[in-house]
């Protein structure tokens, strides 16, 4: 199961500026990168018409495991998770987030990174 279009992050640009200006939220095998879109400069003539909500992605890198079948198992499980848990949130601004496993992760079970993952969200400020 793949994220809802409206809850996708694309572009390189935005990946870039979650790099730049995003908060940083450290676990034992995951980071989580949050920033407030509004801050991001509108280019002229272009106008967000949509509603305010949280977009989010994923990067697993091949660090984490060689295999694309895990890799992709690991990035299906967590897309099911965070549309689940994001999806029926109401917020007032737009949120990016950006998860990245670290290596370290494959040495946990499934619901223990859902676990931490909640935790991270939970610590950013993104559920209660």
């Amino acid at each position: 199961m793949v994220l809802p279009k409206h809850m996708r992050l694309k572009g390189h640009r935005c990946f870039d500026f979650i790099y730049k200006e995003g908060s940083r939220f450290y676990s034992s095998s995951m980071v989580l990168r949050v920033t407030d879109a509004n801050k991001k400069p509108q280019v002229k003539g272009k106008q967000s018409k949509t509603r305010p909500s949280i977009k989010c992605a994923i990067s697993i890198s091949n660090k984490v495991s060689k295999k694309s079948v895990t890799r992709n198992k690991l990035r299906r499980l967590f897309h099911h998770h965070l549309s689940l848990r994001l999806s029926n949130m109401s917020c007032d601004k737009e949120i990016w987030a950006f998860i990245s496993l670290k290596p370290s992760s494959m040495k946990n079970s499934y619901s223990t990174l859902l676990k931490e993952c909640d935790k991270l969200l939970t610590k950013a400020g993104i559920t209660k």
